[in-house]
């Protein structure tokens, strides 16, 4: 698995974790360690967030095609 899979669903995992907390405790854990939900890294975590589950949605679409092992190699 490359660094950059590992990372990128690492964020995913993390996103997760994040709404379970949003949507069970109303709690914005992001918004709480870096000063709000409109400050410059809340908002930084919150786009490379996105950006890792497109990264991840590109492997799994492709992986319907190619099978799971060939699509990890092919994303780039």
């Amino acid at each position: 698995m490359h660094a950059r899979n590992i990372i990128t669903l690492l964020l995913i995992i993390v996103g997760g974790l994040y709404w379970g907390l949003v949507g069970l405790f109303q709690f914005d854990l992001v918004a709480a360690i870096f000063g709000g939900q409109e400050a410059t890294l809340s908002r930084i975590v919150y786009v490379l967030v996105w950006l890792s589950a497109l990264w991840q949605l590109m492997a799994f679409v492709k992986s319907f095609s190619d099978g799971e092992v060939r699509a990890e190699r092919n994303v780039r």
